[in-house]
């Protein structure tokens, strides 16, 4: 169960108390009360309370990752889409391109599945150092998994190095990263000294509510998919600062519209960016690396 989005099992003789029908179609909305969703034994309030005190101890392990982070460099971008729209495709030819335009740039990967280490294998495969973390039955990475991640990243070492040099101060962290200090006194650097990808388990809905302390998330729609996402997802696409539409390559062979899609994400979210990307073919990905590259620029 994913704080109370009701994604645990159903024991027998509980019922959904919330639930809103449609008096013509017969359709039924569960996510129409105050906690915008129902769980079975389990009122509006208390769900309320359940999701406030879950998500106010992960945001306060957030706030200290992008307190970190931003003390030392890192701008970490949160990556989410739906399983299979080519994320870690687009990851592995971002991190290839990364190498070939800028060399110099220290960058990382936190690769989140249920199971395996498939993807951070491919990751791997680039030269890019990865953590794959497995969430087991969990359905998406949160705040403490990433600080664990890091603590084991060579781009963690690499930014207190970096920060001694500058700020004439080391800090030495336990290998379970609990931190004995605070950044509030360090500016943050303007621009992004070194790259932290968190590739989120594939899936639209929980990622949405858990900040891990990344800069921005990335929703990654392929084309495949079907425009409408962002209406069926609003959550997600509110909370991403931009949409790259994937597998455009594959437009030509597809009933997909794009206006209609951005049209749908500029609803739920105005201020969204958006980039169309193939992955496979390169188109795009100039524009891509340049969002990223010079995040002072796309912030503003």
């Amino acid at each position: 169960m994913c704080v109370v989005c009701g994604c645990s099992t159903t024991a027998a003789g509980e019922v959904h108390e919330h639930v809103a029908v449609n008096a013509t179609t017969g359709d039924l909305h569960y996510g129409a009360g105050s906690a915008r969703v129902s769980v079975p034994g389990m009122g509006q309030a208390r769900a309320i309370k359940l999701e406030t005190d879950v998500l106010g101890a992960n945001n306060q392990i957030a706030a200290a990752n992008r307190a970190h982070f931003a003390a030392h460099g890192v701008t970490a971008y949160n990556l989410v889409s739906s399983p299979g729209s080519g994320k870690t495709t687009l990851l592995c030819a971002t991190l290839r391109a990364l190498k070939e335009h800028a060399p110099a740039l220290p960058v990382a990967v936190i690769e989140g599945d249920q199971q395996t280490s498939n993807d951070a294998d491919r990751i791997r495969a680039t030269g890019t150092p990865a953590i794959q973390v497995n969430t087991g039955k969990g359905c998406h990475l949160d705040a403490q998994m990433v600080a664990d991640a890091f603590a084991r990243l060579d781009l963690h070492a690499h930014a207190h190095h970096t920060h001694e040099h500058t700020h004439g101060h080391g800090h030495d962290h336990a290998p379970d990263h609990s931190h004995g200090h605070e950044h509030d006194h360090v500016p943050p650097h303007t621009h992004a000294e070194s790259l932290l990808f968190i590739e989120n388990v594939g899936n639209l809905v929980c990622p949405a509510m858990w900040d891990l302390g990344e800069a921005g998330k990335v929703a990654i729609l392929s084309v495949t998919e079907g425009e409408d996402k962002p209406l069926k997802y609003p959550d997600m696409f509110a909370a991403a600062r931009l949409m790259i539409l994937n597998k455009v390559d594959l437009l030509p062979y597809l009933d997909f519209d794009v206006p209609k899609c951005i049209e749908y994400a500029q609803r739920v979210n105005p201020g969204i960016e958006v980039l169309l990307v193939s992955a496979t073919k390169g188109t795009g990905m100039d524009a891509w690396l340049d969002w990223l590259l010079h995040p002072q620029e796309q912030a503003a």
